[in-house]
């Protein structure tokens, strides 16, 4: 049976970030993707200079009165990232609301891009859009640990306000291996009970700045737990084992590209996505997921 996202985030003509970080590796694995263009920038904002549109929420209910007309508004499931609009956000809000009614076992995966290192990416006046509208909607929530504010019962916390599937993408846990290694932590409810399992992986550290990454991992997941609906374990390793394969090609063009002795620039760390296509499809899984326990919420 055809599968069908859409997916409503950022555009960017050259390079590696949001829908375009997100659409080829679905359609690899055999997801038709629609996508929504919440800005289209030259760029990502990491490169010196750029240039763009922003979509406003009229537009954007415009764009999916028109789908809707059409009849053509039935998703298997939804993904959305990076908005710094609350209005904008409102109506992503008004959209998913409506697609539940037309499929009620849409999934809703959400990657709540709001900050990182200790700083904001969007307006303040954003966090209580998603923790009362955005955050109950959810199926899968790939947040970070500064966009949860605190590790301590905090996927607990979010299976209760809403998310059957939480995975915090990185943390300041230390790592068993060693400070060259991040830790991120995954938790599922079992069967709609109170009941979850939770999964540690330990993730080798690069030196160097993606942008993009997080787009891809949202992305990875949603194919992964829908081929592994049941078992987060496996979703988790194929999906970061996705992102280490993407990430390591990147780094050595990045560093061949720059020359010895040199940081790479900007242009040159773009993630060599179609490169990439033969891990995509089927990534060698190099990180394990360590089930930690099951117990009661």
């Amino acid at each position: 049976m055809e599968c069908r996202v859409l997916s409503v985030q950022s555009h960017v003509v050259r390079g590696y970030v949001g829908n375009k970080s997100a659409t080829f590796p679905l359609q690899v694995l055999g997801f038709e993707v629609d996508s929504i263009n919440s800005v289209q920038f030259s760029n990502h904002t990491g490169y010196a200079h750029w240039k763009g549109q922003v979509l406003t929420a009229e537009e954007l209910n415009v764009l999916y009165e028109g789908i809707k007309l059409n009849k053509v508004n039935h998703y298997d499931y939804i993904l959305t990232g990076y908005s710094r609009d609350t209005s904008f956000l409102g109506t992503v809000v008004d959209i998913i609301q409506e697609l539940k009614k037309v499929n009620p076992n849409l999934v809703y995966v959400c990657d709540p891009v709001m900050g990182d290192h200790g700083a904001m990416y969007v307006p303040e006046k954003l966090l209580p859009v998603y923790k009362d509208k955005v955050v109950p909607l959810a199926n899968l929530l790939t947040p970070n640990q500064f966009e949860t504010l605190s590790i301590l019962q905090v996927m607990d916390l979010l299976h209760k306000m809403g998310p059957e599937t939480v995975v915090l993408t990185s943390t300041d846990l230390p790592s068993k291996l060693g400070d060259q290694f991040l830790v991120a932590l995954g938790s599922q409810k079992i069967d709609g009970t109170k009941i979850s399992q939770k999964i540690c992986m330990d993730i080798p550290k690069v030196d160097a700045v993606f942008v993009g990454t997080g787009d891809l991992f949202a992305a990875m997941l949603l194919a992964w737990t829908h081929q592994h609906p049941k078992d987060l374990k496996t979703a988790c390793e194929k999906t970061v084992s996705v992102m280490h394969h993407v990430i390591k090609r990147t780094m050595a063009y990045a560093n061949e590209i720059a020359g010895p002795g040199k940081r790479p620039s900007p242009a040159q760390l773009e993630l060599r996505m179609v490169q990439s296509k033969a891990d995509i499809e089927n990534p060698a899984v190099v990180v394990e997921a360590k089930v930690l326990k099951k117990f009661s919420n």
